[in-house]
């Protein structure tokens, strides 16, 4: 039997909080074949349990068995997606590694985890995006000037393509015009016999 559990706390592995604000750590889990008596469990630094609880089935809300004060779940599993993540007043004390363990009885008592660390600062920086607006602009400017280039190139190839085609007009009507009647070389006027005297 293949295990399908997987834990996932989003793409984003490092949180910013705060101090003293209010901090959601995000935590989903999927499993293909369905839960029953699902145990999830959150832990601090690995060891400190902050949270546990108990989901009977997919059509019941998340049963808590233990929290921390200052913790509460945030998530639910009733809806598309079985969020369980929770919401958690930080202080400077509070920075370190967060588990979202889960184990699923229904799948052989399969177990994932998934970890987010979590950084609290006493005042959000803003972020310098000066460096990716340069390369952004300057990608965005190349490829323009590709494109540019590009246009003048057919443009160009264009022009050429006509020019020849009424050169090949030219040579072809003139080709078709009688020298015979002009007396130039090759014409009627050379074959004529000299008048007998």
């Amino acid at each position: 039997m293949a295990v399908t559990l997987e834990v996932s706390v989003g793409k984003n592995h490092l949180v910013m909080a705060l101090n003293g604000s209010e901090v959601q750590l995000p935590c989903i889990f999927t499993t293909c074949i369905g839960f029953k008596d699902l145990d999830f469990t959150w832990y601090y630094n690995s060891t400190e349990v902050i949270y546990r609880g108990n989901i009977k089935n997919k059509a019941s809300e998340p049963t808590m068995l233990y929290a921390d004060p200052r913790v509460r779940l945030i998530g639910t599993t009733t809806g598309r997606e079985n969020n369980i993540s929770i919401s958690i007043f930080v202080d400077f004390d509070d920075a370190g590694k967060y588990t979202c363990h889960v184990k699923n009885p229904k799948e052989m008592n399969a177990e994932h985890n998934a970890t987010i660390i979590l950084r609290v600062v006493q005042e959000m920086v803003p972020v310098d995006n000066t460096l990716t607006r340069i390369i952004v602009g300057t990608v965005g400017g190349l490829v323009g000037l590709l494109i540019l280039i590009l246009i003048i190139k057919k443009i160009v190839l264009l022009i050429l393509k006509k020019s020849q085609e009424k050169k090949k007009e030219c040579l072809v009507s003139s080709s078709g015009i009688d020298n015979t009647e002009n007396g130039l070389a090759g014409s009627k006027a050379e074959q004529k016999a000299p008048p007998k005297a």
